[in-house]
């Protein structure tokens, strides 16, 4: 592992986010003359960092949880692994990436760029876990050039709690969407029936008891809708929702379970509206953002993150955190719609997409902040 002046190294988590979330900053970077390192833990998605060129470093990282041992591991992990590689710049995705990233690169002398992409679970509600993970960021963050945030709600709560200054911090419209990728297409339709998608992690704070109950409740009042559930099953835990529910909910007849994919659009293509009744404190949620790109109009929490992605009645409808009967109201609105109504409200969500969360924004900012470093190959 040779050091590089041209090399950018890029931590997150796991490997799906950085294949999934980053792809478009890995290939901005490399046409800017860039080569890219993927610092993750192992993993079924880390095989196709190849397919887009990133070399990819494994590194011990638990996700979830706050055990001392493990997370030395993870903070000596990325010392050895930056100061192998010595790149020009570490950019930070998730929490620990963006906390024990920044530490070990600031031991090592590299400047860091941070993506505060939600708070997740940690910042849900006060108490002793957020007092340590906020006092976690103030150190990490001390010495970074440049801290996004993804929504303004983080960004204030940062700032008035001062983990970050002001100067540091900076506004992305959340990690942005590849406009050409998801556009408007026709609907594939099987039969007749209205069909709600709830798209995301297979996390009970994505709302999907909520999504499961609502669906419950409306299916028992008429026979002209569908409800259906793409993600992956995530590794047992507290947070995750393990497939044996899954398949008990589908024996039920309440939701059908169409497993992961790599390509969404084909699930949107046979949508009529999105559902994310999400509670969690997210970023902002790509799903909205293909969605709306793809002109399905979305229904979504009034949450940080998630209402930054939607104008509530305009490109769809917000509805309230953790309640059933909020989210049972709103999916009936949508579904009492005419066809002309939702394709309206479809449309100014693709508009709103193009004119605010395109991905080539987020490109420039990187860039921009690289630039002020110092740090560009031509």
């Amino acid at each position: 592992m040779g050091s590089s002046l041209r090399t950018i190294a890029l931590g997150a988590n796991d490997a799906w986010n950085l294949v999934n979330y980053r792809a478009g900053v890995v290939t901005a970077l490399q046409d800017a003359g860039f080569t890219v390192a993927a610092l993750a833990p192992p993993g079924p998605h880390a095989a196709r960092f190849a397919e887009i060129g990133v070399r990819f470093y494994p590194l011990p990282i638990k996700p979830r949880g706050m055990s001392p041992t493990n997370d030395l591991k993870t903070l000596l992990g990325f010392v050895r692994l930056l100061k192998a590689i010595r790149p020009a710049a570490y950019l930070g995705f998730t929490a620990k990436p963006n906390i024990y990233g920044s530490l070990a690169a600031r031991f090592c002398g590299i400047p860091v760029i941070n993506n505060i992409s939600g708070l997740g679970t940690s910042f849900a509600r006060d108490g002793l876990l957020q007092a340590f993970v906020a006092q976690l960021y103030r150190l990490a963050l001390r010495r970074s050039s440049t801290v996004f945030f993804q929504n303004k709600d983080d960004l204030e709560l940062f700032e008035r709690r001062r983990l970050v200054r002001s100067g540091q911090a900076a506004l992305l419209p959340g990690s942005g969407v590849d406009l050409v990728r998801f556009s408007p297409s026709d609907r594939l339709r099987d039969d007749g029936r209205f069909t709600f998608l709830f798209a995301a992690r297979l996390l009970w704070e994505k709302g999907v008891r909520e999504f499961v109950e609502a669906a419950r409740c409306l299916a028992g009042r008429r026979d002209d809708v569908r409800f259906q559930i793409l993600g992956f099953v995530e590794p047992p835990g507290p947070s995750a929702v393990p497939r044996e529910q899954l398949r008990e909910w589908k024996e039920e007849g309440i939701i059908d379970y169409l497993g992961s994919s790599d390509d969404v659009r084909l699930s949107y293509s046979r949508a009529d509206c999105v559902v994310l009744p999400s509670f969690y404190r997210e970023g902002v949620p790509r799903v909205l953002l293909e969605a709306a790109a793809m002109a399905l109009p979305v229904i979504t929490t009034d949450m940080p993150g998630c209402r930054d992605a939607v104008d509530d009645r305009v490109t769809g409808l917000l509805c309230d955190p953790r309640s059933i009967d909020s989210l049972i109201s709103a999916m009936e609105s949508m579904v009492q719609m005419t066809v002309e109504e939702r394709c309206a409200m479809g449309l100014a969500g693709r508009r709103k997409m193009e004119t605010q969360f395109d991905e080539a924004i987020v490109h420039c900012a990187y860039l921009d902040a690289l630039a002020r470093l110092g740090i560009i190959v031509s």
